[in-house]
């Protein structure tokens, strides 16, 4: 499976599926302990009660073995609760693991063009708090509603088969605990969730914003609105936590209430049943104290009820991004691309965004031979962008074909072309990491002296030479440590990295001052040589960097002298 073409199996079925043994082996020692719980608790008082009638020089009282029975529930309670809870949060985690991989590998196809209708801070709530709630389905939700429906059928099993209204009325009472009250509760939760959930994510795409932007909040003077807009979002959340508070509270309230009718009745049904002599002093103990321990189990309910909502409605957030169609899709049967370099042939391209009036590129014809370098300048607007989506295949064109090595990209799957392509996106990051790690995004398999070599050719071997920590000297968020031009190179050395025969460069001396772009610019023409490379530039080139200029005008591609 391609990881640009993941499966389109819902994230967290998906996820649920691939941990079902360690799932349902979770969920089967949750209930284990829930029943041992209950069960030491109804033995504990049937054995209470039944020593306190034979008094302590009573001759022929069985002692040892309830309290042998005692002993192993409590090992086994313990023991269970403990399995649970290791494998249970194991598979907790392995399943917040592959709901982040499936996420993000669903968005790869759409991050270049198809996410910019989505704010930052979105996409992160989305990726981060969504998946945190989603993943705790199994041990918030899902294991203990499973626990609990075993326990209340067994207790109800094991009262009627004692005292059959005992049982009637324990049935009455979970019904009411486990239905009728998280009804009652949580009618409009699913509403509820998705606002919480949207409040959620506001905050986080504003606090986010107001990070990434405060310098220019600063200079414009517009710290106050932002803060009073971050407040608000607060507001909202708070509003929204409080709501999912009160539901929390009414739940906890109406159970103690139906606690508080059911124990009284439970009581008057054993001891009539006990002066009746229908059954045992010890049995009606050990009767009303089971009913005592499935109550108690059962305040559990509301909880899991709310976090399951909330588990669903997170689900249901995550796709609504990721279940995004894609525009573009691997052939049944892909070709692979000819080794080498190869020429790149644009005929006949027409390219118009959906939903835009007009088109950007009106038939463009261009043969890029291999190892040719080549410049598109243009105004904003003119297409450059559009055309070098394009190229990344990252949409394809309206009419006309792209052709490499004479084949269609269209017949080659997506990773295949992009292992063809080395790009220098203009807004190339450097990442919070060393220099090997930033290096290895390009090559993950580079040696070390293929990584000085590549250093060497954007001559930034010495720079780190010369640092005690060489390729592990450390380089701070968006490359703070070095300067604009030094992160530019780290850049362009990652790009060169990869060996691929076709070099993108988009801006690649954006933000530098001209002595330092054109140094750049005459290196990249030494270490790019034999490749094919396309350079969208605003910027004039010292001579001998390219082979042809071409200018986009009116979607049209004209030849620069």
């Amino acid at each position: 499976m391609s990881a640009l073409h993941p499966s389109r199996e819902r994230l967290l079925a998906g996820a649920l599926r691939r941990q079902r043994r360690p799932i349902l082996l979770a969920c089967a020692l949750l209930t284990l302990t829930l029943l041992a719980g209950s069960g030491l608790l109804a033995l504990a008082g049937h054995f209470l009660t039944a020593a306190a009638l034979a008094g302590a020089l009573a001759m022929g009282f069985n002692l040892f073995g309830p309290s042998a029975g005692i002993r192993g529930l409590t090992f086994i309670r313990i023991l269970s609760r403990y399995g649970e809870k290791l494998i249970g949060h194991d598979a907790t985690l392995r399943i917040a693991r592959d709901l982040r991989a499936g996420f993000f590998a669903r968005l790869l196809p759409q991050a270049p063009l198809g996410l910019g209708g989505h704010r930052v801070g979105d996409l992160l709530a989305r990726l981060m708090a969504d998946i945190e709630r989603a993943d705790g389905l199994l041990v918030r939700a899902a294991g203990p509603l499973v626990g609990l429906a075993a326990l209340a059928a067994t207790a109800v099993a094991c009262s009627t088969w004692v005292l059959p209204a005992a049982g009637g009325l324990l049935a009455l009472a979970i019904a009411l605990l486990g239905i009728a009250v998280p009804l009652a509760v949580g009618w409009n939760t699913r509403q509820a969730e998705a606002r919480r959930a949207q409040a959620r994510a506001d905050l986080h795409a504003a606090v986010l914003e107001g990070l990434e932007g405060a310098a220019d909040l600063a200079a414009l003077q517009a710290t106050a609105p932002w803060v009073a807009r971050t407040l608000a979002h607060s507001g909202q959340l708070r509003e929204a936590e409080g709501a999912r508070r009160r539901r929390l509270a009414l739940g906890t309230a109406l159970h103690a209430l139906v606690a508080a009718f059911t124990l009284p009745a439970m009581l008057w049904l054993v001891l009539d049943a006990t002066s009746r002599h229908a059954l045992s002093a010890p049995m009606a103990a050990g009767l009303f104290f089971l009913a005592v321990a499935v109550l108690e189990a059962m305040a559990g309910v509301g909880l899991a009820w709310q976090h399951g909502a909330a588990a669903l409605e997170a689900e249901r957030r995550l796709e609504r991004v990721a279940a995004q169609p894609t525009s573009l899709a691997d052939p049944a049967q892909p070709r692979a691309p000819a080794p080498g370099a190869q020429s790149l042939m644009l005929s006949g391209v027409w390219f118009q965004w959906p939903g835009q009036p007009r088109a950007l590129l009106r038939g463009l014809d261009l043969v890029i031979a291999p190892g040719q370098r080549i410049a598109l300048r243009g105004d904003s607007g003119a297409g450059k962008s559009s055309l070098m989506a394009l190229l990344l295949r990252l949409a394809d064109p309206t009419a006309g074909q792209l052709r490499y090595g004479g084949v269609a990209l269209r017949q080659f799957s997506q990773a295949a072309w992009h292992q063809q392509i080395a790009w220098l996106p203009q807004d190339a990051q450097v990442l919070a990491g060393s220099v090997r790690e930033n290096l290895l995004l390009g090559a993950p398999d580079a040696s070390d002296a293929q990584l000085w070599h590549a250093l060497s050719q954007v001559r930034l071997q010495a720079h780190f030479q010369q640092h005690a920590d060489g390729l592990d000297a450390w380089i701070g968020e968006s490359g703070i440590t070095l300067s604009a031009g030094q992160s530019r190179r780290l850049a362009l050395a990652r790009a060169l990295l990869r060996q691929a025969p076709l070099l993108l460069l988009d801006e690649p001396t954006e933000g530098l001052d001209v002595d330092t772009a054109h140094a750049l610019l005459r290196d990249l023409a030494v270490a790019a040589r034999g490749r094919s490379v396309v350079i969208i530039t605003h910027d004039p080139l010292p001579a001998g960097v390219v082979d042809a200029s071409y200018r986009l005008m009116e979607g049209q591609l004209l030849r620069e002298c």
